[in-house]
This record gives structure tokens, sequence and C-alpha cells, in this order.
């Protein structure tokens, strides 16, 4: 296969708007939990560049995705939803950094933290949203093995994708999970966004809007 690059947009300064700030430092938070699971505790780059040969590169996936899952989740739910249900001053909006008073929607968010680790060569992984249905082009399908594991979810909601591809010359462990609707926020979002065409299909609580690509270089 060929070499596919990780598409990321640039990561936002931080010595700009204090909307950036509040942004990037919540998304840094997130992205160090998700870089100490890989191993920060090891003293050199090499020893954490693979999990480690007591865990299954599975095991780590699976591991890297729950630390991901819990802080998403709280994130659209416990902030994002709460913002718009009091009807506060501050909103999550797409366009946060040239609005006044708002913050990153989820996927955003959760875009942000995949920037920052997919730019730490100790990290041992990166991770992406990926959809059949993408409202930024950035959340498609790089490749044919992302294509069929997202029809592979939507026919199996209940299920995760694993497998293996090499890029480059090099091998990759991959799975990739439901990304479900787990706050009003998510799929109040997709189902009022513009883009969103004549067949885009129509999100309630717990339906999967696409997949979560864990991506981790094997030996």
């Amino acid at each position: 296969m060929k070499n596919l690059s990780f598409a990321v947009a640039t990561t936002p300064s931080v010595e700009t708007k204090p909307n950036q700030q509040l942004a990037v430092l919540l998304a840094v938070g997130m992205s160090i939990a998700l870089v100490c699971m890989s191993g920060c505790g090891s003293g050199s780059a090499e020893a954490s560049s693979t999990p480690g040969a007591g865990i299954s590169p599975q095991q780590f996936a699976d591991g890297v995705h729950a630390v991901m899952m819990a802080d998403r989740t709280v994130y659209a739910t416990h902030v994002v939803t709460n913002l718009k249900k009091q009807e506060a001053p501050v909103t999550a909006d797409e366009y946060w950094e040239d609005s006044e008073n708002a913050i990153p929607l989820p996927a955003q968010m959760f875009r942000m933290g995949a920037e920052l680790v997919d730019k730490n060569p100790q990290a041992g992984f990166t991770y992406s949203l990926r959809s059949k249905w993408p409202l930024n082009e950035q959340h498609q399908a790089k490749n044919d093995f992302e294509k069929q594991a997202l029809e592979f979810l939507d026919k199996n909601p209940g299920d995760n994708f694993y497998g293996e591809e090499e890029l480059g010359g090099k091998k990759y462990f991959v799975a990739v999970y439901p990304d479900r609707a787990v706050a009003e926020a998510c799929w109040s979002c997709h189902n009022d966004h513009p883009n969103r065409g004549e067949s885009y299909p129509e999100f309630a609580k717990d339906d999967v809007m696409g997949g979560v690509l864990v991506r981790v270089p094997m030996p």
C-alpha cells in the first residue's frame, strides 16, 4: 500500500485569543493522559515507541480508546451540553477561533488532541476520527482499509474492527471503534449542520456516527 499521510490541521497557537488558550489547554490535558498510558514512565524514546512486551497491540489500543472516550464524553456532556442548557454566554461553535466567548465542538477538541499526539515521537500511536458521512473532509476515510472498517461498523454497530495494514513499508495494528452520539451536543450539531445533504442520516442518542481509529506500529 502507498504511504498515507495523517491529515491534520495546524494546531492553534496558545499566544493568541483566550478562546484558543482554553481549548489548547483542554486538549493538552487529554493528550497527557493518553501519552502517559503509552509508556511515559520510560526513560528512552525507543522504549516507549511501541506498546510494552506484556501488552498486546489490541489491549494497548483498547486502553487508550477508553481514555479518549471518557474525556470526550465528559467534555460533550458536562461542558458543551450543559452550557447550552444553561443558556450560558459561552457556547461551543465550529468557528470558535473567530468568535467571542466560544469553545471548540467535541469533534474539534478530539482532533486537536490527536494532532498533539501525532507530533509526539514517544507516543507510540496515532488516532483520528473517520466517518462515512463526514461534515469535515478531514474525517473521511483515507484508504480502502479505513472504508472497510467503516462499512463493518455500520453493519455491526456493537462490534469493534481490528486488523493490520502496511503503510510506507511499516506494519501497523489498527483498531476502529464505533463513534457514538454520546450527548445532545453531538447529534444536534450533525442534524442541524448546513453542510449535511439530503441523504445525510438523522442521528439520535447512541447512534454510530463514524469510527475512532487507533493505529499502533508493530515491531
